[in-house]
């Protein structure tokens, strides 16, 4: 299933209220920003009725691109290694072969993993979104009060969050903390280090 492109307006029209939803806070902050004081969850589902999960054009493409080289090349690749470890005669010493069975089997789990991603991703339009209060996509250049420090993050979907580039998903904790937040705004955090209070200094977009 291909995943679409719609504008936040498409969204306004939603009305699946249902508990269970694992992105129910998020989604009702950042597609019903306007609404977000009103009790209750949103889900946002397919015509399936399958959750999806947002995602940033870049996000999709980088799943688009592993899984093109683990279907092209990889998968392939241990195929072959496989058959060469066969023909080494004993299979059950043998850790040529053994190895390459557990790597399939890590590649073959991998791919199926993608194929569901691809199909569940709902790309999320970033220029359709309020730039005047963190949602999904903003930059946010954030102070620790505690330590003077100031890093910035993205947020992105929970799919294609990386700490180590600053991309960090939406459902996380200091992503849930931020959502609607505006410039100068202050926010708790708690994390594996202990409760770190942030200022958001400011947003951006691009």
């Amino acid at each position: 299933m291909e995943p679409k492109l719609f504008p936040l307006k498409f969204f306004a029209a939603i009305r699946v209220i249902e508990k269970a939803c694992p992105l129910n806070r998020f989604l009702l902050l950042y597609l019903t920003p306007w609404k977000a004081t009103i009790p209750g969850v949103v889900c946002l589902k397919g015509i399936s009725g399958m959750e999806r999960t947002p995602i940033t054009k870049e996000g999709l493409e980088r799943l688009r691109q592993e899984l093109h080289r683990l279907e092209r090349k990889e998968r392939p690749d241990v195929i072959k290694a496989i058959a060469e470890a066969r023909s080494h005669g004993d299979l059950s010493e043998n850790a040529e072969y053994h190895a390459a069975k557990e790597r399939q089997g890590f590649i073959e789990g991998r791919i199926m993993e993608l194929h569901n991603k691809i199909a569940t991703s709902e790309v999320i339009d970033c220029s359709k979104l309020p730039d005047d209060r963190v949602v999904f996509g903003t930059i946010v250049r954030l102070n620790d009060l505690d330590t003077g420090d100031e890093f910035k993050i993205r947020l992105v979907g929970p799919d294609e969050s990386n700490a180590d580039d600053g991309d960090i998903s939406v459902l996380s904790p200091l992503g849930r903390a931020l959502i609607g937040k505006e410039p100068g705004d202050e926010v708790k955090v708690k994390t594996p280090g202990g409760l770190r209070l942030l200022e958001i200094v400011d947003i951006n977009t691009e």
